[in-house]
């Protein structure tokens, strides 16, 4: 065996070491992401993409990276997690649809006030009851409708500013476009009442789930689960000049 064929061989044994070492993070990162899903969605088929994540990224890591490599992993991990859910989009487009008309009321009432706009005002604009103005806020919790950037175009979006980005595979110009982008996105957030930037720090920042959220703030998990809804809406009203 040459030297070229022993450092490959090398290569390829310290690349099975990391995936085998590091197997347990793909469920672990599974089943975070299946709190904030739908039981339709399966969590085999984002363990499955997870370990895809992970064996690139043992391919590809060096050891001259900044990060560890669990922390490269994990991005990696949950890339390839999103970007299954994203292949396989399970959201209906009405959903879709609904959320962005909620969206634009709120834009259209903040503008006229001023000031926060309330779920009576937004319902009785709308015509909706209360029944079906939270099953919107549930869908807008639980469809992947972060994406405050990409054009309406029913489809849903295919990214969000929410999601953990690789900045190693980012050019000098879509790396300033995602640092103005959070920016934005960190000052909007800023605005919120102080119920919904809570539950936004909690769910993404602390990462804890619905029912935990639930527990901290006293409120039952459905509860959380509007509040988080409602947070997203008026978001998405706030970044309207961010999307195509």
């Amino acid at each position: 065996m040459n030297v070229a064929s022993e450092y490959l061989q090398l290569q390829r044994e310290d690349a099975d070491q990391l995936v085998r070492k590091h197997a347990p993070l793909v469920r672990r990162i599974a089943y975070h992401l299946m709190g904030r899903l739908p039981p339709s969605v399966d969590v085999g088929d984002l363990m499955q993409a997870g370990m895809i994540g992970l064996l690139e990224a043992a391919r590809n890591f060096t050891t001259d990276r900044a990060a560890s490599f669990e922390t490269y992993a994990g991005i990696r991990i949950r890339g390839a997690m999103l970007d299954e859910l994203r292949r396989t989009d399970w959201t209906p487009r009405s959903v879709h649809r609904k959320v962005r008309e909620v969206a634009e009321v709120v834009r259209q009432i903040e503008n006229e006030t001023g000031a926060d706009a309330d779920s009576a005002q937004v319902m009785k604009r709308l015509g909706m009851s209360a029944e079906e103005y939270h099953q919107v806020l549930s869908d807008a919790t639980s469809a992947r409708l972060l994406s405050l950037t990409t054009p309406d175009d029913g489809e849903g979006g295919d990214g969000s500013p929410l999601d953990v980005v690789d900045h190693d595979n980012l050019g000098p110009a879509d790396s300033f476009t995602q640092e103005t982008l959070s920016a934005a996105l960190a000052e909007a957030i800023s605005t919120l009442p102080k119920r919904e930037q809570l539950v936004m720090s909690l769910y993404y920042e602390q990462e804890l789930n619905l029912k935990e959220i639930g527990l901290v703030l006293g409120v039952t998990e459905s509860r959380v689960c509007q509040i988080h809804g409602q947070a997203l809406v008026r978001l998405r009203a706030r970044m309207g000049d961010w999307r195509g």
